[in-house]
C-alpha cells in the first residue's frame, strides 16, 4: 500500500469516531510530519513518515482522541528533525507539544550498561506518564509498530529490542489492561528471540487447530442452544491461546503441547451484569463446574481494570472447557483497557474506572522512584510490580486490598499506608494473631497494629514482596543505616585523634575544610560514613588533619575504645567465625568490603591479622546495646527419636529464633545438635543454655569455641 492509499484508509478511520474538524487537525499534523522528515528512509527503504502514520493508526484503530493521534504523528518530530517544541506548541497547541516532548523524552541515553539504559527509560517513562497518562499509550503504540517491522534490524539489535518488549512493554500493557497490545506484543517479541521454537508451535497449533474444529463447533453449538433455551442473547467465541501463552505454560508447568491444547476455552459475551451471573447458572447446568475454579473479577475486577466471570466445567469425555464470561463493554475494557472509550479527563474532572487505577499505579511509580537510591534499584521494583499474580484480602471495615500472591502482613500493612507500614508490630488474620511473615491467601481480613515509635525490622526485607513494602523498607533502613554508620565513623576518627591528644572538635573548621575540599568531600559527614565503611583508616585521616608525619608519636593503645550499639547497620559485619555477643570481649577489624568487622578478642582469625594494626579497632560494647545477635550451641544428646523437635520446641517457648539447626552423629550412642539463635546478649544466653540442660537426655550444652 503507497503513501498516499495508506492516508486514505487512515481517514476513512478517523471518520469513523471523531468529528470532521478533529480529523481535519490529525491529518495537518501528518502533513506537517511528512514536511519535517521530508528525505529521512527507514532502514526498510520507506519514507520516514510512514512509522509515524502507522503509529497514529494503531491509536486510531483503539479510539484514542485527536491529540494523543497528533501527538502520534509528531513524536519523532523534536528528537529527529531539529525542530523546537515551541514550534510544535504554536501550531498544535501546548497540550500536543507536552505529549510530543514527554515521548521525545523517553529516547535512548547512552549508559555504561544496557540494563541502566532501560533502567533509566523507564524512570523516564514513570515521569511522563504521571504528567499526561496518553504519553505512554503513544509510546506503546509506538513500539507495537517497531516490533511488527523488527524484520529489517540486525539480529543482535532485535533481539535486545524483543527481550525489552517483553519485560517492560508487554507488562506495562497489562498493567494498563491494554490485552490486545500485550498479546502482540508477547508474540512478536517470543518469535523474534526464539524463532525455532516459535514456528514450531505455531505449526502444532495449525495441526491441533484442525482436529479439534469438530469438537469446538459441538460445544459452542450445546452453549448457544442451552442459552437460546433460556431466552439470553448472547455471542460464543470460541478462544484460541496465543504462542508466548503456550510456550510459558509449557515452561512453567512443565507440560507437553497436548496436554495444554487439551483444555476448550470459550469466550460468552453478553449485554448485562446481571445476564453475567443468569448465564453463569445455565452453562454450571450444562456442564459439571470444577470445584475452587470460579473467579468473580466482576464483583471485584483486576488491578487494570479487567472484569469477567471465569469458570472451568468438565464437558462430554472429561475434556476440561474454560469459559470466560462479560458485557460487550468489559469485552472492549479487556482488549484495550485504559484506552477503551477514550475520554480525556483533565485533573479537576472525575476519571473514569480504568484511568483512575492507571492514575494510581502512576502515583505508585514515583513514590517508588522518589525512594529508590538509583534507577536499577527503582526497575527491581517495578519489576515486581508488573508480574502480580493477584490475591484479595479484606481490612475490618470491609475494604478491599489486591496483593500479589506470596503477599505477607507486612505487605498489606504498607499497601494500606506508608505510615502503618513504617510502626506496624503485629497484625490479626480472621481475628487471631499470626506473624508477619504469614503469607495471606484471598478472602482473609487482616489487621495491622501499630505503636508509635516503632520502626520497620532488617527481617521484613526476606518476605516482603511488593515493590511499595520493599521500596519503603529500604529507604527507611538506608537512612536510619547513614546516620548509625556517620556516628560510628565520627567514633572511629574521635578515637584515632584521642591517640594523638585531640580531638574532631578541636580541629580549625577552616583547616578542616580544606582537607574536605582536597579529598572531594561535600560535608564530613561523606568522609564520616567512607571510614565507617572501610575506605578510610582513621589513623592515617587524624595524621593528615594534625600533620603529624611520624606515626610513632600515636598512642592508641591508651585510647579509649570505639562503643558500638548493633544498630550500624551495614557499616558494621559481626564476624561468622566466632559470633560475637554483647558481653563478650571485642575488637574490630577495618575491611574496605564490610565496614567494620566484629570479632570476639580470642577469635583466631582476628590473631591471623594482628600484624596489621592500621586497621584494628579496640571496641567496646555500648550500654545501650540493642538488638538480636547470632551465637551457635553444640548440645549433645541420647540418640532418642523426637529429640530435636522437643528442643526446637523448649527454644521457641522462651521466644528466641532458631536461625540454623543441623545435626552429626557423635558415636551409636550419641548426637550432636548444631543450632544457630538469636539472642539479646550473654546473660540471655546463659540462661537459655541453662534451660536446654535441663532436658531430658540432653548430656551437655556448648558454645562453639571462637574461630
Amino acid at each position: 500500500m503507497n503513501a498516499l492509499q495508506s492516508l486514505d484508509a487512515f481517514n476513512a478511520q478517523l471518520r469513523g469516531y471523531l468529528t470532521p474538524e478533529q480529523s481535519n487537525h490529525v491529518i495537518r499534523a501528518y502533513y506537517f510530519a511528512e514536511q519535517a522528515h521530508f528525505g529521512q528512509l527507514r532502514r526498510s527503504g520507506e519514507p520516514y513518515v510512514s512509522h509515524p502514520l502507522a503509529v497514529a493508526s494503531i491509536l486510531a484503530d483503539m479510539h484514542m482522541d485527536h491529540q494523543s493521534l497528533m501527538a502520534a504523528m509528531l513524536h519523532d518530530v523534536i528528537e529527529d528533525t531539529g525542530i523546537p517544541k515551541a514550534a510544535i506548541s504554536e501550531q498544535f497547541g501546548t497540550a500536543v507539544a507536552d505529549l510530543v516532548d514527554g515521548v521525545s523524552k523517553l529516547t535512548q541515553m547512552e549508559f555504561e550498561s544496557l540494563e541502566e539504559k532501560q533502567a533509566e527509560n523507564f524512570q523516564k517513562m514513570a515521569m511522563a506518564m504521571a504528567r499526561d497518562i496518553r504519553v505512554i499509550l503513544v509510546k506503546l503504540a509506538d513500539r507495537l509498530h517497531n516490533m511488527r517491522t523488527l524484520g529489517v534490524l540486525q539480529s543482535s539489535k532485535a533481539r535486545r529490542i524483543a527481550r525489552e518488549t517483553l519485560e517492560i512493554y508487554a507488562p506495562i500493557a497489562m498493567r494498563l489492561g491494554m490485552n490486545s497490545v500485550r498479546m502482540e506484543f508477547e508474540d512478536l517479541g517470543f518469535t523474534a528471540l526464539h524463532p525455532m521454537r516459535a514456528s514450531r508451535i505455531e505449526a502444532a497449533r495449525k495441526n491441533a487447530r484442525g482436529r479439534r474444529k469438530e469438537l469446538v463447533d459441538k460445544i459452542r453449538q450445546q452453549i448457544e442452544a442451552t442459552l437460546e433455551r433460556e431466552g439470553h442473547q448472547a455471542e460464543v467465541i470460541g478462544r484460541e491461546k496465543h504462542l508466548y501463552s503456550i510456550y510459558r505454560k509449557m515452561k512453567s508447568k512443565r507440560k507437553s503441547f497436548s496436554e495444554i491444547m487439551d483444555i476448550y476455552a470459550f469466550r460468552i459475551i453478553v449485554d448485562s451484569v446481571d445476564t453475567c451471573y443468569r448465564v453463569l447458572g445455565c452453562i454450571h447446568s450444562l456442564y459439571k463446574p470444577v470445584p475452587g475454579e470460579f473467579k468473580d473479577y466482576i464483583a471485584i475486577p483486576k488491578a487494570n481494570g479487567y472484569q469477567s466471570l471465569h469458570t472451568v466445567l468438565m464437558g462430554m469425555h472429561g475434556v476440561p472447557i474454560e469459559i470466560q464470561i462479560r458485557t460487550r463493554e468489559m469485552e472492549e475494557m479487556a482488549n484495550n483497557g485504559i484506552a477503551a472509550h477514550w475520554l480525556y479527563k483533565s485533573e479537576s474532572q472525575s476519571a473514569n474506572g480504568s484511568h483512575q487505577r492507571a492514575r494510581e499505579w502512576v502515583a505508585g511509580l514515583l513514590e517508588m522512584q522518589q525512594r529508590a537510591g538509583n534507577s536499577l534499584e527503582f526497575i527491581e521494583s517495578v519489576k515486581i510490580d508488573l508480574f502480580p499474580d493477584e490475591i484479595y484480602v479484606f481490612t475490618p471495615k470491609g475494604r478491599i486490598f489486591e496483593l500479589p500472591r506470596g503477599a505477607t502482613p507486612v505487605d498489606f500493612a504498607y499497601a494500606v499506608h506508608t505510615d502503618v507500614g513504617n510502626s506496624c508490630v503485629a497484625c490479626r488474620i480472621n481475628r487471631r494473631l499470626a506473624p508477619l511473615s504469614e503469607p495471606l491467601q484471598s478472602g482473609q481480613t487482616v489487621e495491622i497494629l501499630t505503636a508509635p515509635g516503632a520502626s520497620p525490622n532488617p527481617s521484613w526485607f526476606n518476605y516482603a514482596v511488593t515493590a511499595k513494602a520493599r521500596t519503603n523498607i529500604r529507604h527507611f533502613l538506608k537512612n536510619q543505616t547513614r546516620d548509625d554508620s556517620i556516628g560510628l565513623g565520627r567514633r572511629l576518627l574521635d578515637r584515632a585523634l584521642a591517640s594523638l591528644d585531640s580531638s574532631l572538635d578541636s580541629i580549625p573548621v577552616d583547616e578542616l575544610q580544606e582537607y574536605l575540599r582536597e579529598h572531594e568531600y561535600e560535608r564530613l559527614e561523606d568522609m564520616l560514613e567512607d571510614i565507617a565503611r572501610g575506605n578510610l583508616l582513621p589513623a592515617i585521616i587524624a595524621q593528615a588533619l594534625l600533620g603529624v608525619v611520624d606515626p610513632e608519636k600515636t598512642d592508641a593503645e591508651h585510647a579509649q575504645p570505639v562503643a558500638i550499639r548493633g544498630t550500624e547497620g551495614i557499616m558494621l559485619t559481626y564476624a561468622k567465625c566466632c559470633h560475637p555477643i554483647p558481653g563478650d570481649p571485642i575488637e574490630g577489624y577495618l575491611s574496605s568490603e564490610k565496614g567494620v568487622v566484629v570479632h570476639r578478642e580470642q577469635c583466631r582469625n582476628l590473631n591471623e591479622i594482628r600484624d596489621n594494626t592500621d586497621r584494628l579497632v579496640a571496641l567496646r560494647w555500648d550500654d545501650r546495646v540493642e538488638g538480636d545477635f547470632g551465637v551457635q550451641l553444640r548440645i549433645e544428646v541420647e540418640n532418642r527419636r523426637g529429640m530435636i523437635a522437643v528442643i526446637a520446641t523448649r527454644i521457641n517457648a522462651m521466644g528466641v529464633n532458631i536461625e540454623k539447626i543441623s545435626t552429626e552423629d557423635k558415636d551409636y550412642q550419641f548426637t550432636y545438635v548444631d543450632i544457630e539463635i538469636l539472642v539479646h546478649n550473654r546473660v540471655h544466653l546463659a540462661h537459655i543454655m541453662k534451660r536446654l540442660r535441663g532436658i531430658n537426655h540432653v548430656r551437655r550444652v556448648t558454645r562453639f569455641k571462637a574461630g
